[in-house]
């Protein structure tokens, strides 16, 4: 249970540093944004351990970055989308 609540706490935090990297608004609800940002944290974990540097002796920092790199690539493909079949009121 508490490792779902991490997820999702991270990808919230994820997901906002997305829309504050991105420019222009990103009229994208605050659910989806976690769920981009928790998408860009599995991505960027799979990817890591693909090349070989998900586990280091110190902070991984390239595993974040990659992290992160994904949720702002997702957050910049959903949110145009969103936003054409969401028009705000």
């Amino acid at each position: 249970m508490f490792q779902l609540l991490w997820i999702l706490l991270i990808g919230f935090v994820l997901g906002l540093l997305a829309k504050l990297i991105l420019r222009g608004p990103q009229s994208i609800p605050w659910w989806l944004t976690m769920l981009l940002g928790a998408g860009g944290a599995l991505l960027g974990n799979a990817v890591s351990g693909w090349i070989g540097v998900r586990h280091t002796s110190g902070i991984d920092w390239i595993r974040h970055i990659l992290q992160l790199a994904f949720a702002v690539a997702l957050v910049a493909l959903v949110a145009p989308a969103w936003s054409r079949n969401h028009p705000s009121r």
